[in-house]
């Protein structure tokens, strides 16, 4: 099987916030950035995979700041881990203020996918080499909220986490 770097899936999708985006109070709805998040981390997945994918999990999407009507969204994406047919995709999310020249933070999450072959059936993606310190940060850590993310579907003891026991048990001697 090949291997890719993360770079190689990088994706950054912009979108400006209009009136029908937004609640009443003039921020952005959650389920629209959701919405614009599952399509830029799914062309991530897709370039890193060479196939469609289908979303699989949703991490825990923390809301830093609101996102006001008028402000443009960038969401950047790339693959931090993949696995033997999942791939785990890490995005930021950044509000910009054109007129005032400002660029914040508001966003960050996990989202996994899996590739699909013709028959909708789970297939093989390529291995991924993190090269930069944080691509290896993400990496490494990947494989923690791997497990966890099992745990919590049901289809993984805590015993049988190897490299999240690991963590716990390092975090409890300090």
């Amino acid at each position: 099987m090949n291997k890719k770097f993360a770079k190689e899936s990088y994706t950054e999708m912009n979108e400006l916030v209009l009136p029908n985006d937004t609640n009443t109070f003039g921020n952005l709805m959650g389920g629209r950035l959701l919405y614009w998040m599952d399509i830029c981390s799914a062309m991530a997945a897709q370039k890193h995979s060479n196939s469609p994918v289908v979303t699989v999990s949703v991490d825990n999407v923390s809301f830093k700041r609101s996102i006001k009507l008028g402000e443009v969204v960038t969401i950047q994406a790339k693959v931090s881990r993949a696995f033997s047919s999942s791939m785990e995709v890490r995005m930021e999310i950044f509000a910009h203020n054109l007129p005032k020249g400002t660029r914040v933070k508001t966003n960050e999450a996990y989202y996994t996918f899996v590739a699909i072959d013709e028959n909708t059936k789970p297939r093989k993606v390529a291995e991924l080499i993190p090269e930069s310190e944080e691509e290896i940060r993400l990496f490494d850590e990947a494989l923690q909220r791997r497990e966890l993310r099992l745990i919590l579907a049901g289809k993984m003891q805590m015993k049988d986490a190897k490299s999240l026991k690991k963590l716990i048990d390092s975090a409890s001697t300090h």
